[in-house]
This record gives structure tokens, C-alpha cells and sequence, in this order.
């Protein structure tokens, strides 16, 4: 749904010290096709659009989980039948589930890559029955029925990342969530659509959320460090021009990438020619 939406995730980039160990990995789980490679970064996605970026370095410090940066990127499927034929998938290979929840809105199971790097994987449910109330959206935290969608479409098997599959949102750790909310909603113009304690979430189109900040576990985390692995960016895709350059005006920015307070890079490009 998100994908109708005026404002969109693009690429992610990502820092890592086991580049090839890292990327197997994404290639397994999610069945994300070798783009293109050039000395140690790689792109993976589906066809010939990049959704992930991994830039090796074996000198990188290792990110302290405590840090600002990435809490986890949301690859979303196009049907709650990808989504059971992926779990089924991901049941039969044995690969390491760290949870899975009902959001109301939508749901979605937690992993974790070779290098600390927190996912989702997730499908939305019809946006006829989200609970609205203006603005907010009502997005909670209950268990998954995860029987039924094991059960769900038995003859659709996985045989990778379907099409229309793409980065729903991004959930972001920051220093403090009312440092973020003038940025990821103010700046990016955004309507905040629900908090919980040290949460926030930021949807545009009336989506649920394509953001979102938490201050779980990096209450007052300063900088990003640039030399640790993890979040280094990503790409921010808008509907036109004008909305890309208000962006960039609100951010008081003379080029085409604006920072967060943290440091996180955010490249705004337009679906505009």
C-alpha cells in the first residue's frame, strides 16, 4: 500500500565488515538477486531495482547496539500469501526467528542479520480495516497467529522475492524521540500517526507509517559513528519536485541529501523527471 503513497523507501545502505557472509544472507532470506558489484559494495534486489546497499569494510568497529541508527528495515510483501509462503520458507530452511506480532495494521516477523542489523518482514492488511481516528492510525503489539499463516495458500511455494516486494518503512534508534519528531515529521512534513512510550511513527498518503523512532535502547545516544557498521542511509522517494524541494528548504539545504540529528544521511529523489 505504501507503494501508492507519496513518499516512498528507496535504497538502504548499509555498512558491514563480511560483505559476501552479509549479502548470502540477505540472498537466503529474502531471495534478493545479485545487481551489480563494484570492488566491496554490492546492491541487491529484486530484478533490476536495488533495494539494498553493502558497502565491506573489515576495518569498521562493530556498532554498539545502543547506538542511534538503525532499529530495522521493513521489507514489505504484496499479499499476506507471499507472506505465508515466505514463513513456510523460512520455517523449512530453520533460519532464526527473533519474534513476530500483530500490529493491527499489519504483520510481521523480526530477524536479525549476521552483523547486528535488525529486519522486518511484514504484509499489510486492507487499509478498510485500519482503525482511524483522524490522522492516527491504531497500531498495536499482539501475538501473531502464525498457525494460520503457515496454513495460508498451501500451494503457493517461495521461490524468492516476488514482484512488487520493496522497503515499506524504516524504524530508526534515536537520542531522544522529541529531538526526532520535528525532523521526521516537521522537516519531512509528515503526519505523526501513533506513538507508544519512546516511539513515534510517521506516516505520509495516509499510510501507517514509512518511518519511525524509538528511544528503547539509545536514550541519549549522541552522533553516528561513521566508522562502525550499520545504518549509513537511505534514499527518500517523493511524488514530485515541489515536494522534494520544499524538503530541502524546510532543511535549509543546498543539495540533494539532508541529515537527521544524528547524522543519518536521507537522499530525497523525485519520481518527476
Amino acid at each position: 500500500m505504501s507503494a501508492t503513497a507519496p513518499m516512498q523507501i528507496g535504497l538502504v545502505t548499509l555498512n558491514v565488515r563480511q560483505l559476501d557472509r552479509v549479502a548470502d544472507y540477505y540472498r537466503k532470506l529474502l531471495g534478493l538477486e545479485l545487481i551489480g558489484r563494484d570492488g566491496n559494495t554490492m546492491r541487491l534486489g529484486v530484478g533490476q531495482t536495488p533495494l539494498l546497499e553493502l558497502r565491506g569494510n573489515a576495518d569498521l568497529a562493530a556498532r554498539d547496539p545502543r547506538s542511534a541508527g538503525l532499529f530495522h528495515t521493513a521489507f514489505l510483501m504484496p499479499s499476506r500469501e507471499d507472506l505465508g509462503a515466505w514463513l513456510r520458507y523460512v520455517a523449512n530452511e530453520r533460519i532464526p526467528v527473533d519474534g513476530a506480532s500483530d500490529h493491527l495494521v499489519s504483520e510481521a516477523l523480526y530477524l536479525t542479520d549476521p552483523e547486528g542489523n535488525g529486519i522486518e518482514v511484514y504484509s499489510d492488511r486492507p487499509r478498510s480495516e485500519w482503525q482511524t481516528d483522524g490522522k492516527s492510525i491504531a497500531m498495536t503489539t499482539d501475538p501473531l497467529d502464525i498457525p494460520d499463516l503457515l496454513d495460508l495458500a498451501p500451494a503457493k511455494s517461495w521461490n524468492g522475492a516476488p514482484e512488487g516486494f520493496f522497503v515499506g518503512h524504516m524504524h530508526l534508534q534515536v537520542g531522544n524521540v522529541s529531538e526526532a519528531q520535528p525532523f521526521y515529521s516537521g522537516v519531512l512534513g509528515t503526519d505523526v500517526t501513533a506513538t507508544y512510550p519512546g516511539a513515534a511513527f510517521y506516516g505520509a498518503g495516509g499510510y501507517h507509517h514509512q518511518l519511525a523512532t524509538n528511544m528503547w535502547g539509545s536514550r541519549g545516544a549522541g552522533p553516528i559513528d561513521a566508522k562502525a557498521t550499520g545504518l549509513v542511509g537511505f534514499d527518500l522517494i517523493l511524488d514530485s519536485n515541489a515536494q522534494r524541494d520544499a524538503i530541502l528548504e524546510r532543511a535549509q539545504s543546498t543539495g540533494t541529501s539532508i541529515r537527521d540529528p544524528w547524522g543519518l544521511e536521507l537522499s530525497l529523489t523525485s519520481k518527476e523527471a
